[in-house]
């Protein structure tokens, strides 16, 4: 399982990446691994408000549809386009390629609390 150590993340198996005042957001290498091939996603709009663990958009695989969590509150300030065409790049990369979308936060101190890689990686092996 491939995890970032400058990424933290949520225990809804979503990462996010620190980018100045914004924050970048995907799913894990885990996650989309127990999907399957990933064949569509739906994102929000530029200018949407997310709410922290509250769904954002969905990825559908072969096997089903799961709903994205929010990480933080905040307002979407990019979405990444290459998703509508490619949805693939999810499984072949989760952390580069297949960000899903830019939140400004309304606190970043939300990010504090989201797990470390080493703290992730810990949750995902107890609930094997």
């Amino acid at each position: 399982m491939n995890l970032p150590n400058d990424l933290r993340y949520s225990d809804e198996h979503v990462w996010v990446k620190v980018e100045g005042n914004n924050v970048r957001v995907g799913i894990t290498d885990f996650a989309q691994s127990e999907l399957g091939d990933i064949v569509f996603v739906e994102l929000p709009e530029v200018g949407a408000e997310v709410e922290a663990d509250e769904p954002f958009g969905s990825v559908e695989s072969v096997k089903t549809v799961s709903e994205l969590y929010a990480p933080v509150n905040g307002k979407v300030v990019e979405i990444n386009e290459d998703l509508d065409d490619s949805p693939e790049f999810v499984n072949e990369s989760p952390y580069e390629k297949a960000w899903m979308i830019v939140i400004e936060p309304t606190n970043m101190s939300e990010v504090d609390e989201l797990m470390s890689a080493e703290d992730y990686e810990k949750m995902v092996s107890e609930d094997e």
